[in-house]
């Protein structure tokens, strides 16, 4: 080993030990919980996911068969799982969360935030800027992202954010349905309405770019509705409206909410499919027009 290879190695592998007492990837417990980074993982994915096939979780996570069902053991055992056998294929055995195992991975997922909020609030914005980007770059030169594959980041809004919103709808929707003026100025009254005091907004982007956005904004005690999702063409394929929309989802289920909807128009096929996907189940439809075209507007559901 070159004496170049053995300094880079030596610095990887600094850097490994100071991440992992960063994160408390050592601790007995993640996040003060009693569950181990492991376990912890694993209650995230299935949080995320609602319903896993336990070879599609041992493969997300990369884990041994054995330790996997150690680990769903003891997690059924804690009652914040439940196992059962697919109805389609009972060699398939599907893995979920109880209402339980829900509020135990709300807390942890919480918990998480506030960890990286608080580590981020000590630098300032240009070096968040610089740490995330350095981050997004490690991301992609270890892991072997495919072509197109790239990876994305996602975060709350920022000072400019709102803005470039308005301005991307008003543009894509012109350009790909011939939607006019008053769809950009709906655009503009719903992010005039935005308060960060009880609504929250993601946006994502790849190579340091804005590529997406979709916002959970306030409907009333018990609903939440999903608003202005968008992936802009150069990011399509990358599975960020899915990401963008469960992130949506899972912020609303955290917050209390009962139910989540969407107002949407028949037309945006893409999105469509991302809701159905998500568990979201059209409620009602009815004429409308933009711009002199005929559509129709339709309202999706969900509960949570």
């Amino acid at each position: 080993m070159s004496s170049l290879t053995e300094a880079r190695v030596a610095e990887v592998r600094a850097f490994n030990r100071f991440y992992t007492k960063v994160i408390g990837a050592l601790q007995a417990g993640m996040l003060d919980s009693p569950y181990s980074l492991t376990e912890a993982r694993v209650l995230f994915e299935l949080g995320r996911a609602e319903q896993m096939e336990t070879g599609d979780l041992r493969g997300l996570l990369d884990l041994d068969a054995g330790y996997l069902s150690r680990i769903l053991t003891r997690l059924d055992g804690d009652g914040l799982i439940v196992r059962e056998r697919s109805a389609s294929d009972a060699r398939r055995q599907l893995v979920r969360l109880t209402p339980a195992g829900s509020g135990t991975f709300a807390g942890l997922d919480r918990r998480s935030a506030e960890e990286v909020e608080r580590l981020l609030a000590t630098l300032a914005e240009e070096d968040q800027t610089r740490l995330v980007g350095s981050m997004a770059t490690i991301r992609r030169l270890l892991g072997a992202t495919e072509p197109g594959r790239e990876p994305f980041l996602i975060r709350p809004p920022r000072p400019g954010d709102l803005g470039w919103v308005v301005y991307r709808h008003g543009v894509l929707y012109a350009q790909e349905y011939g939607w006019g003026t008053e769809f950009e100025r709906l655009v503009a009254r719903i992010t005039a309405d935005f308060d960060p005091a009880h609504d929250a907004g993601w946006i994502a982007e790849v190579g340091g770019e804005r590529a997406g956005c979709v916002f959970c904004v306030r409907q009333d005690a018990t609903t939440a509705k999903l608003r202005l999702l968008l992936v802009e063409p150069s990011a399509r394929g990358l599975g960020l409206g899915r990401r963008l929309v469960e992130e949506c989802v899972r912020h609303a289920r955290a917050e209390g909410y009962k139910r989540i909807t969407l107002w949407t128009r028949d037309c945006l096929v893409s999105a469509l499919r991302i809701y159905q996907a998500a568990g979201f189940e059209l409620e009602s439809e009815q004429p409308g027009r933009e711009n002199g075209i005929e559509l129709t507007e339709q309202v999706w559901t969900r509960d949570l």
